[in-house]
């Protein structure tokens, strides 16, 4: 009997990136939520500007959280993105990859070109923002903008959790709720993968260049989470205003008779006269601290547990000897 790690044509299985990209993300979600968790309560102030007052910046956020509705209030809408983000992360890697085999490669080295690379990463932020993404974000949203002590037993919020939540709102608005801002979800996470994968890809392939004692093998994790860092606050430089139109638009209620485009029209018109053009900013600082360390987790977790995946299937699976 001999072993088998890999398919028969040397490539990577696309089951070892599926659940290498889910333990990756879960990794990714435990560390980093209480960021995403205070970016959204930045994107969604507008009540303090309206009154007079300065916006509460990143760390006085968190500390406004904290001292109103304790510690766990940072954590609000974890379960949504738990029960989102393994497959998410899955559906990532995966999609990336086979969008890559679909694309074929053009390098006299046979590596993909960097155009190639990049179209692939837009291919897996639009397959992963349709599949999970924007049902997730929506229920997540709801859990997070809501302001309740999660240490009072009396102080009942409205949706109690994320499958509460996506009860309600399914009951209540209809499930069509539940994709709200898809378009907008899908050209941010499109942009963020094409932009992610390229810096990832152009990174390690240098750190390769530079390093020829590695020879393709592993890389040293310190490596991968900084390239990780660096590509993943590659999309938010670029796609914030996406993101806080988004999230404004996940937030509110359905309004009878309104369309997709009504609706963004609509909220964009309202930031810009009520808050101006620094609030399509709103968040930036904690969606960096928040997207980068967590790319630099995903991308170092991922690298890591592909190898563990590869020699644990190759351990059980077998093809018969000539014997």
């Amino acid at each position: 009997m001999s072993k088998m790690s890999k398919a028969d044509n040397g490539k990577v299985p696309l089951s070892t990136h599926l659940i290498a990209g889910g333990v990756a993300g879960a990794a990714e979600a435990l560390a980093c939520h209480p960021l995403d968790t205070i970016k959204v309560r930045m994107q969604l102030s507008k009540s303090r500007q309206a009154r007079g007052l300065k916006p509460l910046g990143f760390y006085q956020t968190g500390k406004y959280i904290i001292t109103r509705e304790s510690a766990f209030g940072l954590y609000k809408g974890l379960g949504a993105v738990l029960s989102g983000i393994v497959p998410k992360m899955a559906i990532r890697f995966a999609s990336f990859e086979q969008y890559k085999l679909w694309l074929g490669k053009n390098n006299r080295d046979g590596s993909l070109a960097p155009t190639k690379v990049f179209i692939a990463g837009l291919g897996a932020g639009t397959t992963e923002a349709v599949a999970v993404v924007t049902p997730m974000e929506v229920v997540k949203i709801r859990l997070q903008s809501q302001q309740h002590s999660m240490m009072d037993p009396l102080d009942v919020p409205k949706y109690r959790n994320a499958a509460h939540a996506c009860y309600t709102i399914v009951k209540d608005e209809g499930i069509a709720t539940l994709y709200r801002g898809v378009t907008l979800t899908a050209l941010r996470q499109a942009t963020n993968q094409g932009a992610n994968f390229t810096a990832y890809q152009q990174l390690k392939a240098a750190a390769y260049t530079y390093q020829p004692h590695y020879n393709g093998a592993e890389l040293p994790s310190w490596q991968t989470v900084i390239f990780g860092f660096i590509s993943g606050a590659a999309g938010p430089l670029t796609n914030a205003p996406i993101d806080t139109i988004k999230t404004r638009i996940q937030k509110a209620h359905r309004v009878q008779g309104e369309t997709a485009l009504s609706r963004l029209l609509g909220v964009a018109g309202d930031m810009w006269k009520q808050e101006g053009i620094a609030s399509f900013y709103k968040g930036i600082a904690p969606r960096i601290l928040r997207v980068a360390p967590g790319q630099a987790v995903v991308f170092a977790v991922f690298e890591k547990v592909k190898p563990i995946v590869e020699k644990v299937k190759g351990e059980y699976l077998y093809e018969p000897s000539d014997n």
